[in-house]
């Protein structure tokens, strides 16, 4: 083989091996670019695959929490136009907690994450809590990080969330923001 050849083909190899790479967890929360390649695992918590995922969704043990951010009505849509967004669908028997996986959050936001969060919980902080969005998505990541910043001891992060259900063909829910 040429060495052209070989270098190009070594460069192509590289690039691959690079591209699938998982990125290390960072200290702090991932404040943008949210749907990008996330770590394997969450400091202080449990990374859930699927299968892993369905059985504790079986157990009814564990509170589930999607963090996705709800559609808001487009800034430039005049006022008179009708504005209907796409319905959302979640894993069965979870609670919808929109925005709550950003990387910084508003004081009237972060409250509503830990209000419902300690509702969600009965104020048991060793009670299994599942945050999930979608596969490479950093807000489940970002909600897992916090909730175990905040003292919660059994916090389990589903990586593939919401695609990974449904490619499952798990059950899903017709999903409205929690109030």
């Amino acid at each position: 083989m040429p060495v052209l050849q070989r270098l190009v083909l070594g460069f192509v190899l590289l690039g691959n091996i690079t591209a699938n790479a998982q990125p290390p967890e960072p200290e702090s929360y991932r404040m943008d670019d949210y749907r990008a390649p996330t770590p394997k695992t969450v400091a202080g918590g449990f990374a859930l695959d699927t299968d892993a995922a369905r059985r504790l969704w079986s157990s009814g043990a564990a509170v589930w929490i999607d963090v996705l951010p709800a559609p808001k009505r487009p800034a430039n849509l005049p006022v008179s136009a009708i504005w209907m967004p796409v319905p959302h669908r979640d894993i069965s028997g979870s609670q919808w907690l929109p925005d709550i996986g950003r990387g910084a959050l508003s004081g009237e936001l972060e409250s509503y994450f830990r209000d419902h969060l300690e509702m969600a919980t009965k104020g048991r902080r060793d009670t299994p809590v599942v945050f999930y969005c979608l596969a490479d998505c950093w807000m489940s990541w970002n909600a897992a990080k916090r909730a175990v910043s905040w003292g919660y001891t059994q916090v389990y992060w589903y990586r593939d969330g919401i695609d990974g259900w449904e490619a499952a063909q798990l059950p899903m829910q017709k999903a409205e923001p929690t109030p």
